[in-house]
């Protein structure tokens, strides 16, 4: 049986880095990153209420595992003087050769275009896996600075619909995928 392809486990994006998640090592600043960002991400994130430390942990062990089965690549998104910055990720729905990417940042790196570097940094490390033929980012409707990263990247909408899960305290209930097709292979 021939090895799993993985991304990469870091990703430089010039002034800052995409860095698979370390585990529990990365426990204190992982649970700090996330409760400086709770009002934040409050609006838009359901999975926010009632996090903890525990919370934290939890994830840190699944993303080690997901990592590992091939079904969820977990980034730290890293300053160059190694502050966490965000989050970002691509897992696999459905489809296997159409990640999603999810993204999100502290309050305080917002506005400056790192999410949207993020974001292309990482699409265009899931392309690198033979069997991605696209990648996808979803958001509630109503999220409007969610929306700018895959307008901004070239992605182009393919569908709304009503969310599968809850809506966010700020949701519309309304998602809207948004698909970057892989580039022809002599670009």
């Amino acid at each position: 049986m021939a090895p799993m392809v993985r991304p990469r486990e870091t990703v430089d994006c010039g002034d800052f880095t995409l860095r698979r998640w370390r585990g529990q090592e990365d426990l204190a600043a992982a649970t700090a990153l996330i409760e400086e960002s709770r009002e934040h991400l409050r609006p838009w994130e359901t999975w926010i209420i009632g996090h903890d430390e525990e919370s934290t942990r939890g994830f840190l062990t699944r993303s080690a595992a997901r990592w590992e089965a091939g079904e969820v690549f977990n980034y730290a998104v890293v300053a160059g003087d190694g502050a966490l910055l965000g989050m970002c990720q691509a897992y696999l729905g459905v489809d296997p050769r159409g990640p999603r990417l999810g993204y999100w940042l502290h309050p305080a790196a917002t506005g400056r275009g790192i999410a949207t570097r993020a974001a292309a940094a990482l699409a265009a490390e899931m392309f690198t896996l033979p069997d991605v033929r696209y990648v996808e980012i979803a958001h509630d409707l109503a999220n409007t600075a969610s929306a700018a990263v895959p307008r901004r990247l070239g992605f182009a909408e393919v569908r709304r619909g009503p969310l599968a899960g809850p809506a966010a305290p700020a949701g519309s209930g309304i998602e809207v995928v948004w698909r970057l097709e892989r580039p022809p292979a002599n670009s």
